[in-house]
């Protein structure tokens, strides 16, 4: 009972953040309280309890990094003209029957390079969305289609910090689960290509206004060279060479091209790594702006509690008597069903992928071994699930967040092919990437 007393205390809280525009941070904070003074009424030290808590959260601190710089090297792109190069040579694709396959596929392109679907929403998710609502195409529709596309990239790009979890709680090699991630893609991006393109060719935008194209290249040099961050993020991380070190090199090319062919000035450049960048002087200033590492600071507070979370209810077996129950489901429905049933669970209730990736992982990781599942299997698993079912929860924060970018409403969600495209093509040929996979039916009292 007084289990449920704290998940209920905890739900409240996050309604409350919702309801006034809050960070879900508050919610975690509070959660973690309940829960820490819960475990502490059955009889844990406060010592215990925060030897617990700690080395959950330490878990997460190679994740950190890598978000951290991603923070870094997004403000250092948007400075080099290197989203803008993109964003320009992208618009510049468009056809009237194109527009809406091209908001799919230009952010998926740039999400795939950075790894975060909330700074291609910002940038040029916001762009896509000026055109479409100067063209007459259906807002909810654009939106859709750049929603899904951003989201390819939270999934398999060797930068998503997502997939970084995933690996770092299941303890798989983290190449081997990208090159997982974009075999199971394909199927899912082809039926997206499909279903954009017959979209575009009855929605066709009426005209592509010009002045978009215009300011961005008024405002940056857009020389070949703003590929070469891209271009090395790209192709480094298959050459085996650790991410961290990827993305600094992407940052010192970014970060010379800033000063040499934008023209920029080094200290507030510099500054920019920190705090964001702010373009002058155009039209686009306040889409083009943003990112650096205190953008990432509220992501980064996410992770750190969740893993808290995860150490907390492994140390003090908060959830064994879950842990049963969801093993005799899988007994029933198999492995991957059970798991995105836990994934809209606990992405329901704690509103974010972080928590429901470390969950997954740790309420069905002892009924994947028991069942003679491998820990890649697992991996793959939690990221054909909550990945994408966090982005369909309208009150998730990988919902919400990038919707508000956007101005769209919930409703966007229904064209949101790529979300529901994954789990779906997943359930049905998961077999073709786990052939040897017997599932072990075992009695279950």
């Amino acid at each position: 009972m007084d289990l449920l007393i704290a998940f209920f205390l905890f739900i409240a809280a996050v309604l409350c953040c919702l309801l006034l525009d809050l960070s879900v941070l508050y919610a975690l904070l509070l959660g973690l309280l309940c829960f820490l003074l819960l475990t502490k009424r059955r009889g844990h030290s406060w010592a215990s309890l925060r030897k617990m808590a700690l080395q959950g959260a330490k878990t997460a601190v190679p994740v950190v990094k890598v978000m951290l710089c991603i923070g870094c090297l997004t403000a250092l792109w948007r400075a080099s003209g290197t989203i803008s190069f993109f964003v320009y040579y992208g618009l510049e694709l468009i056809s009237p029957r194109l527009f809406l396959l091209i908001a799919f596929l230009l952010p998926a392109l740039l999400s795939f390079l950075l790894g975060t679907s909330f700074g291609v929403c910002g940038t040029a998710g916001v762009v896509l969305m000026v055109l479409a609502r100067g063209g007459g195409v259906d807002l909810l529709l654009t939106a859709g289609a750049v929603f899904s596309g951003a989201y390819f990239g939270d999934r398999c790009s060797p930068a998503s910090s997502a997939g970084m979890l995933a690996c770092q709680v299941t303890g798989v090699d983290h190449p081997s689960y990208v090159k997982m991630m974009l075999r199971s893609s394909l199927l899912p991006m082809l039926l997206c290509l499909l279903i954009y393109a017959l979209l575009s060719y009855f929605n066709p935008i009426v005209q592509v206004d010009a002045e978009v194209s215009r300011a961005l290249a008024e405002g940056f040099q857009l020389h070949w060279l703003c590929l070469l961050p891209a271009l090395v993020l790209l192709i480094l991380p298959w050459c085996r060479l650790r991410i961290l070190s990827s993305l600094a090199i992407s940052a010192v090319l970014a970060l010379l091209l800033a000063l040499f062919l934008q023209k920029q000035p080094l200290l507030p450049t510099l500054i920019s790594c920190v705090f964001g960048w702010q373009m002058q002087g155009s039209s686009l200033a306040e889409t083009l702006s943003g990112g650096g590492i205190l953008s990432m600071a509220s992501a980064c507070g996410v992770v750190l509690l969740s893993n808290a979370y995860s150490g907390l209810f492994q140390g003090a077996s908060l959830l064994q008597g879950l842990e049963s129950k969801l093993g005799r489901i899988a007994d029933r429905l198999g492995l991957f069903p059970t798991q995105l049933l836990c994934s809209i669970l606990v992405g329901g209730v704690f509103c974010n992928q972080a928590i429901g990736t470390v969950m997954g992982s740790q309420l069905l990781g002892p009924v994947y071994r028991e069942k003679g599942a491998s820990s890649m299997e697992l991996a793959v698993d939690i990221g054909s699930s909550i990945m994408t079912i966090a982005g369909l929860i309208p009150w998730s924060v990988a919902s919400a967040v990038p919707l508000a970018m956007l101005g769209a409403d919930q409703g966007a969600l229904l064209y949101a092919v790529y979300l529901y495209a994954i789990p779906i093509c997943y359930f049905f040929t998961k077999r073709l990437f786990f052939p040897a996979a017997k599932e072990k039916q075992s009695p279950r009292s």
